[in-house]
């Protein structure tokens, strides 16, 4: 883990890449339903690595947690102001919440096992994990233009198996992508490669800032060039007629005992 100016906890610096994060990073309504499905009917949830607030359920008293400053800044003023904490050290007494949340933010975390084991401690219901499987489920394109890039998130990303031992056991649901998600993280462009030659959409993916220059400005050259001429099309222009697809998003949930 790295140190930095403005309090990040993980190996990304949101002090560089943070600005302008919450406008490219949405969160996109279909996404959001599946995780209020996994809250249950729960009325007090804990958000845990909260960032500038995406996927927090507006109908409930969000308790969020988050030590970047640069993110905490970007939290809309409707949304509760975060608590400048990690996940391995949560300030709360346990069970003090009906749920808990963390939305694609566990690969940041130092020590996941302990900031999971926090959460499940703290928390009397379901806990619900929004992440991505380090292994890449379906051939697509982006592998193939920067494989550097996914090298990078598979060594960032825990194993589903982990975040599910570190609970105390969990079901793992398949998160399908919509081709028009307003989430843009990097799988949401799987049919919009356009979007993707945007360095402000680069700058709201993490494993991005961890690529090389050199290996940015090849990518950058190849996708234009086959852009222009046609060729992306003619190899992968099926991704564009898609409604959604597979890019490894995953909701990991552990249901808890709520009634003890």
């Amino acid at each position: 883990m790295r140190n930095f100016d403005d309090g990040s906890a993980g190996d990304a610096d949101y002090g560089t890449i943070g600005a302008g994060y919450a406008q490219i990073r949405q969160p996109d309504p279909r996404i959001a339903a599946r995780i209020l499905t996994a809250l249950g009917n729960a009325r007090t949830v804990l958000n845990v690595g909260a960032g500038a607030g995406s996927y927090e359920p507006v109908d409930r008293h969000v308790y969020p947690v988050e030590p970047s400053a640069s993110m905490r800044a970007q939290r809309p003023r409707q949304l509760a102001p975060a608590i400048n904490a990690t996940a391995d050290a949560l300030p709360f007494d346990d069970n003090s919440f009906d749920a808990s949340m963390a939305s694609v933010t566990v690969h940041q975390w130092p020590d996941v096992r302990k900031g999971l084991a926090e959460m499940r401690r703290v928390t009397r219901g379901p806990v619900v994990i929004l992440t991505f499987d380090p292994v890449v489920p379906e051939p697509w394109w982006l592998p193939e233009y920067v494989p550097v890039l996914f090298e990078v998130e598979a060594r960032r990303m825990p194993q589903l198996s982990t975040i599910a031992d570190a609970l105390g056991g969990a079901r793992i649901d398949i998160v399908p992508i919509p081709v028009d998600s307003i989430d843009g993280f990097g799988q949401a462009f799987f049919g919009r490669p356009e979007r993707v030659l945007d360095p402000a959409v680069r700058r709201a993916m993490s494993a991005w800032s961890f690529v090389p220059t050199e290996v940015i400005e090849e990518f950058e050259q190849r996708l234009s060039k086959d852009l222009e001429s046609g060729e992306w099309d003619r190899q992968y222009g099926h991704f564009r007629t898609m409604t959604e697809f597979d890019g490894g998003l995953r909701l990991v949930v552990s249901e808890g005992t709520p009634e003890e």
